[in-house]
């Protein structure tokens, strides 16, 4: 068997041009730097999650761990910070970083382990760095941090140092290179001041008019006027809390000098897990934990709340989840409405699982789960206002998503170097339709590219493609087209329906699972067009239906479908605001 080196991600200092490589993954290979890669002698691994069976059957048995160490953790917490929270406190607060933490590390170190047992490993280049530089301030710094080459590869590093040095030669070499540039020009910084300064003053004016036993709105994912209609139905005045950043702390390793027990019953993931959490949990945690509290002390928000009403703070907002936490643990109840796509239709989902986990209530946008009376079917709150209408003479739009090229949190979605198989749908799609309509079709890309360098992709493939960058504002895009494409599993073709948009649908089912009992639902889409489930079909019917988009989309049949359909994912309340106001004044009572 041909020794080969092994090279963990795109940075090209852990690379040699002397040995036959083998890569952990896409991940390592940008489109940019193809001429580099396409010059070594390599081959690349096959992801293990290709594998969709093993993918649900890992997600089980991680949550599981999940829900073990949460326990525990919080135990060592309470300990630490001689405080005597409940468990559904830390879940609150630490739940989100430790359950993608979890999810992250188990895949870095499946793909590790598949790689020493399947490869005959020569040796490893790995960076120099320091620990500190793994441990982010917070969960927002983390979700920055766990998308880029050089978090991934320090992880990587460190799991090799620890773990396999015995196995393979690790070689430890100086980083000369520079990574992607992540420097703010002095305009954005000046933005960002601004924004900051303008939400504070705000925040302190809200704080004249706050009474100590209103209902706090954070981040509600509602159209401002409706929020500021709710809040007057209520009787209070109506308040837009604006963003607060955690404390910044530095990682201080005294502090992390505590270890989770090992138990030698469970497998070795688990137990490397138990030696990793005390050096990566972020600093707002642990070195920061009181100066976090300090700072939602001097908070001007309601101090007994009646509800504490979000969509979006459950996970990135330390501030929001460290206040919401303690007001929980105190009996005030935490209302989460669904803030986009997905919900309520896939077999697995950590972020949906976790959002009903710490709510009291979880507003959906129509689906029910049986016997689960948390789930409360209100309706879609962005669709509520400010329809959108089509042009029957415009252009075709068609909407692309990217994922991180290193995998985060598990879900129903094409994961880490998946996202290359759903690229390859895209372009099938575009491929099969006539010339003239490739013409008319407008191919709007992510606005996260994530490393994937998608404008580079297409345009190598279809150099004469219309795009649009993502920087427009989507309404007016749908505005000027007569048919939307949707092509993942996400919030837009929700609103296209409900706003009754020409809309066709295809995704790869392989890669978007979907619920049993969902699937009747869309075979009443497949049933009348709008949904596919190959990309050929999907460019076959925009074919047919493109001369009269009105005949095929205003069919009695196709209405009723589409009908029946929003009612279940997407529907329209009669009145959000009162429908709202009353479910906030029955939990309150």
């Amino acid at each position: 068997m041909v020794k080969r080196v092994l090279v963990t991600s795109a940075i090209e200092d852990t690379w040699t041009q002397d040995n036959p490589v083998v890569f952990l993954g896409e991940w390592c290979k940008r489109k940019s730097r193809e001429s580099e890669w396409q010059s070594l002698e390599s081959i690349t691994m096959p992801y293990h999650w290709d594998d969709r069976k093993k993918l649900k059957k890992d997600y089980f048995y991680i949550q599981n761990i999940y829900e073990d160490l949460l326990q525990e953790t919080s135990i060592h917490l309470n300990s630490i910070h001689k405080v005597n929270y409940s468990e559904r406190y830390w879940r609150i607060l630490i739940g989100p970083w430790l359950g993608y933490f979890i999810q992250v590390i188990f895949d870095r170190w499946t793909m590790l382990e598949i790689a020493l047992k399947s490869y005959n490993i020569d040796f490893c280049k790995v960076l120099i760095t320091d620990d500190v530089e793994l441990v982010p301030n917070d969960m927002s710094h983390f979700t920055n941090m766990f998308v880029n080459d050089d978090w991934n590869e320090a992880v990587y590093a460190q799991l090799l140092l620890k773990y396999y040095g015995r196995r393979i030669d690790i070689h430890r070499v100086i980083k000369k290179t520079s990574s992607e540039s992540f420097k703010e020009s002095y305009a954005k910084i000046f933005e960002k001041k601004l924004k900051k300064f303008i939400n504070s003053s705000l925040d302190n004016l809200y704080g004249y008019f706050s009474k100590s036993n209103e209902c706090l709105f954070k981040s509600t994912y509602l159209p401002w006027q409706v929020n500021f209609k709710i809040q007057r139905l209520l009787g209070q005045w109506p308040k837009f809390w604006g963003p607060v950043s955690a404390p910044i702390s530095s990682a201080d390793f005294s502090w992390r000098n505590w270890n989770l027990k090992k138990d030698k019953d469970k497998d070795s993931f688990y137990n490397i897990l138990k030696d990793l959490i005390p050096k990566h949990i972020p600093t707002s945690y642990l070195e920061g934990y009181l100066d976090l509290n300090n700072k939602i002390q001097g908070l001007n928000w309601p101090k007994n709340p009646k509800v504490i009403f979000t969509s979006n703070a459950y996970s990135h907002d330390d501030i929001f989840k460290a206040w919401a936490a303690l007001k929980t643990d105190r009996g005030f109840p935490l209302i989460i409405g669904q803030h986009g796509g997905n919900f309520g239709m896939t077999p697995y989902s950590f972020y949906e699982q976790h959002q009903i986990e710490i709510a009291d209530f979880f507003i959906s946008w129509g689906w029910t789960i049986k016997n689960n009376t948390k789930i409360i079917p209100i309706g879609n709150f962005m669709s509520s206002s400010n329809i959108v209408s089509y042009d029957r003479k415009g252009s075709a739009l068609m909407v692309e998503m990217t994922v991180p090229r290193y995998s985060y949190h598990i879900y129903s979605i094409p994961i880490a170097s998946q996202w290359l198989y759903y690229f390859q749908d895209q372009c099938k799609f575009y491929d099969t339709l006539t010339e003239d309509l490739k013409s008319q079709l407008n191919l709007r890309l992510y606005r996260s590219d994530y490393g994937w360098d998608q404008e580079l992709l297409w345009n190598d493939k279809f150099p004469n493609i219309n795009i649009d960058n993502g920087s427009q504002n989507i309404r007016k895009l749908i505005n000027k087209s007569r048919l939307y494409i949707s092509t993942y599993n996400a919030t837009t073709y929700l609103e296209t329906l409900n706003w009754n948009i020409p809309t066709i649908i295809f995704w790869n089912e392989n890669f978007w699972e979907i619920n049993d009992d969902v699937k009747p639902y869309f075979d009443l889409l497949r049933s009348v067009g709008i949904f596919h489930d190959t990309p050929e079909s999907a460019a076959h019917k925009m074919i047919e239906i493109w001369d009269d988009i009105d005949d095929w989309w205003k069919n009695e049949n196709l209405q009723s479908a589409r009908e029946k359909f929003c009612k279940r994912f997407s529907k329209i309340p009669d009145s959000l605001e009162q429908d709202l106001h009353d479910f906030i004044v029955e939990t309150c009572s």
